[in-house]
């Protein structure tokens, strides 16, 4: 057993991603010293820099496929769920859209359990981290370290769809994180000078230099070090196969991830009793509620085609290839700096008031990570459903930290987000049908059938094509009931020395994309520890 030059750090973060990179930069700032443990490679590659080149990054090393177990909700498919594996994680991946989701979203988390969690309680912190270029005022910050721009390229089709949705009575937004997040607009993007402003580049890069931070790559955390209730420090398991021991003098942060957190908890002892006992995992804390409320944004494409050459189809082959790179590295200019899904809505879909469907549209046809790119032009316009009610879990296998987790999301299991979910692909059919894209050749591919379709083929459609937004949250829920894993300060029920910071402690999945609300999860965290908060 090998342990690092020194035996012990004030904070050790488990997991390099949005998160990790967050509270990391926060205590090491604050005079802390930390060990931040990220298990996939460093953020070097310019695939995760270059903002239109993100997808050629999911399904490398440099990302988890997590794989579901066969989906009843889904015809019994199993869905690909990839996370990031690199410094930055999710945010050095993703499509780079900025959402924070709804008042109401954090308001409802207080009325489940969790005082100073409402949306008055986060907006000043979402302020806060926001770096805005355009935005200013009550509801946007122009100081943070995460920088949110307008993009500088949109693509026509992108341009199109907005008219089309107007068209079809979305009235525009131009600020979905403003005072109403409902319409059709342009999505704000974490992108600083035509380049990815991940949590790894605006966050851990001010600190990198640093003596007092320790930053390891390629570690795979194995286990957590107890010792009675009190969480002592982690082991774990560098790319050569050594083992590794650190100590925390105070505290170690989990930020791996929703599925990735959950099942360190469980390799450790903490969670579900029966089930540890039953792998031969020695009780540390019955915790029924770790793993369980998983919850995703899931979607099911509607496919507009058209015999004009307008999409994205061959930018990247050949001479398109070559041009468009010349230019961005020539003037920082152009397609590459786009983050591909520049455009977006936010409908209400059954007169509450409320958005309940988003829509991402791509000026290409695009499948999954999984399906490759359709061999023509076309769009791809992908409804939502933003609050799910399915609940899912994750599980461990066996006691092996090698092998993969059971992960049963549980997709569209309930009646209300089916129906939810051919509301929105209604809503998109008729935006494909509106004259902004009728004039440029558009009909529809899938699902087809004409005016005539009715509400059971929709679903069938959505059953068959459904795939995940890569938003997987809620595995160490919040609160103070039974089934919750962590209290209002994060800190985990019944241990000292132990917090989780990251979407695995979202009550409820937040209106829109995760990973602002993440960065302001992991603001808080780090707030609480600088506070003094002591033990549970």
């Amino acid at each position: 057993m090998k342990d690092s030059s020194n035996n012990s750090v004030d904070y050790i973060v488990v997991g390099g991603g949005s998160a990790g990179c967050v509270v990391t930069q926060r205590l090491v700032a604050a005079g802390k010293s930390v060990l931040l443990l990220e298990a996939g490679a460093p953020d070097n590659h310019p695939f995760i820099h270059v903002p239109a080149t993100f997808v050629k990054v999911i399904g490398t090393h440099r990302s988890f496929m997590y794989r579901s177990e066969p989906e009843p909700g889904i015809d019994g498919r199993v869905l690909v769920v990839p996370q990031g594996r690199t410094l930055g994680g999710g945010s050095s991946i993703n499509a780079m859209i900025y959402i924070r989701g709804q008042a109401e979203d954090y308001d409802t988390w207080q009325s489940m359990g969790c005082p100073g969690w409402g949306y008055g309680d986060v907006l000043p912190v979402f302020c806060r981290s926001e770096g805005n270029q355009r935005l200013a005022g009550e509801f946007h910050g122009t100081q943070g370290p995460l920088k949110v721009s307008d993009l500088s390229y949109t693509h026509p089709l992108t341009r199109a769809f907005l008219r089309a949705a107007q068209e079809a009575g979305i009235p525009y937004n131009d600020d979905f994180n403003g005072r109403r997040q409902e319409g059709v607009g342009f999505f704000q993007t974490t992108i600083a000078d035509g380049r990815r402003s991940s949590t790894a580049v605006s966050y851990l890069n001010k600190v990198r230099g640093n003596p007092l931070l320790t930053l390891r790559t390629g570690c795979d955390v194995t286990q957590l070090l107890v010792d009675g209730s009190t969480v002592q420090g982690v082991s774990w398991r560098s790319a050569d196969g050594a083992k590794h021991e650190m100590r925390a003098r105070h505290e170690v942060i989990l930020t791996a991830g929703a599925v990735a957190t959950p099942k360190l908890l469980m390799l450790s002892g903490i969670g579900p009793g029966a089930a540890l006992s039953a792998l031969g995992i020695p009780v540390v804390r019955d915790l029924p509620g770790v793993g369980e409320n998983f919850q995703d944004h899931i979607s099911a494409p509607v496919y507009g085609v058209t015999e004009k050459p307008l999409s994205l189809w061959r930018q990247d082959k050949g001479l398109n290839a070559v041009r468009h790179g010349l230019q961005y590295l020539l003037t920082r200019t152009g397609l590459l700096t786009s983050n591909v899904v520049e455009s977006g809505a936010f409908i209400d879909t059954t007169g509450s008031g409320r958005p309940d469907v988003q829509i991402h549209v791509t000026p290409a046809l695009v499948g999954d990570a999984e399906r490759k790119p359709m061999g023509r032009h076309g769009i791809t316009i992908n409804p939502c459903v933003l609050r799910p009610s399915s609940r899912g879990k994750v599980s461990l296998r066996s006691a092996d930290p090698s092998d993969s987790v059971m992960l049963q999301p549980n997709n569209l299991t309930t009646r209300e987000d089916v129906d939810t979910l051919v509301r929105g692909i209604k809503a998109c059919r008729q935006i494909l049908r509106s004259d902004a894209l009728r004039s440029l050749g558009f009909t529809e591919l899938l699902p087809g059938g004409g005016d005539e379709v009715s509400d059971e083929a929709l679903a069938a459609h959505g059953r068959a094509v459904a795939k995940t937004v890569y938003h997987p949250t809620g595995t160490c829920r919040m609160g103070t009931d039974a089934m919750t894993v962590v209290d209002t300060q994060l800190r985990v029920h019944g241990m000292q020395g132990l917090r989780v910071s990251d979407a695995s402690i979202m009550p409820t999945l937040v209106s829109g994309n995760t990973n602002a609300p993440t960065v302001m999860i992991a603001e808080r965290c780090a707030d609480f520890i600088l506070s003094g908060a002591g033990p549970v």
